[in-house]
């Protein structure tokens, strides 16, 4: 009689393990962080990330709509100006890069996708940190405030549908809702970096921004080692008005994630960064491992640890995957 049960009797064909499959991911559920440089006549491929790249405004837009069309739910936009300095005017300014590619998005694409933003100054900084620096050369908490709120509302009124606050500021949730509501944008979302680590995962991406940074965000992003401490800021941001949370990194903080979505009463989100999708690609390019399938594996397992969201430079290339 032994065994009694035999669990192999639910995986023997793909019927099977399709019809008992517990974890599903779609194509609405990921969103395409995408990159539109200053002054770029043709898009240029970020060394450090294969496959990715630096859009011009016309590429961008072409790419977005390719994104669109191949069902995925988001673009989250970053800005690279061509001019930085040392309180990253460039974010705030309606014609800045940033701004203006966001009009470029709403126009074009309209309600059709969700269009979100970086709300962030790392990327127009002269410094390269995510805030206004002090006398001391520390970053500013609430001098860092002010100009969030004014980047928000630029970019809501670009053409945003959601602001990403992502530098993990104390009380920036509350201050962007404030700022959003007073200027007669009480329709515009927040999501809220809620848990960003001090990762060393973060090299191609600041590739990608071309970041002035030198030395480190530890004094503002998470220690790595912790995890209590993430679910304080989650809470942290929910009470301040955040419409959505998120984890970032998503693959080395799954026990982060799934911690997070257990006390969320939004919608989750995680970030599935640079240095993850590059290892990802250098050792699918090395023939050391089947790309597609653990492209959708590392999808799987974010949504399987809680995300009903899912950030990733795969977005267009799986969600025709999950669709055919």
């Amino acid at each position: 009689m032994y065994p009694l049960h035999r669990p192999r009797r639910l995986r023997t064909t793909p019927a099977m393990r399709r019809l008992v499959s517990e974890t599903e991911v779609r194509p609405r559920q990921l969103v395409l962080p995408m990159f539109v440089k200053e002054g770029l006549a043709e898009p240029a491929e970020i060394s450090s990330m294969p496959g990715v790249l630096q859009h011009s405004r016309d590429s961008l837009r072409k790419a977005a709509v390719e994104a669109v069309q191949a069902g995925v739910g988001g673009i989250m936009l970053f800005g690279v100006p061509a001019v930085r300095d040392a309180v990253g005017s460039g974010g705030t300014d309606p014609d800045g890069i940033l701004n203006a590619a966001l009009g470029d998005l709403r126009a074009e694409l309209g309600d059709s996708t969700v269009l979100m933003s970086d709300c962030c100054l790392d990327e127009f900084t002269d410094h390269g940190h995510c805030g206004v620096l002090a006398a001391d050369g520390t970053v500013d908490n609430d001098a860092t405030l002010e100009v969030y709120g004014e980047m928000a509302v630029a970019q809501a009124r670009a053409g945003a549908h959601v602001v990403g606050p992502s530098g993990m500021m104390d009380g920036q949730i509350a201050f962007i809702r404030n700022a959003l509501d007073q200027a007669g944008l009480p329709d515009t979302g927040i999501l809220a970096y809620s848990a960003k680590y001090a990762s060393a995962f973060y090299g191609p991406f600041r590739d990608a921004v071309e970041s002035q940074l030198a030395g480190d965000r530890k004094t503002y992003q998470q220690d790595p080692a912790n995890a209590r401490e993430a679910i304080r800021e989650v809470q942290l941001d929910l009470a301040e008005g955040a419409d959505m949370v998120m984890v970032k990194p998503a693959l080395l903080y799954l026990d982060v994630l799934r911690s997070v979505a257990e006390v969320s009463d939004v919608p989750v989100a995680a970030y599935q960064i640079s240095g993850e999708y590059s290892m990802i690609e250098a050792a699918a390019q090395n023939g050391w491992i089947d790309r597609e399938r653990s492209i959708l594996e590392s999808l799987t397992s974010i949504r399987r640890a809680g995300a009903d969201i899912v950030l990733t430079y795969w977005a267009t290339e799986a969600a025709r995957w999950l669709d055919r």
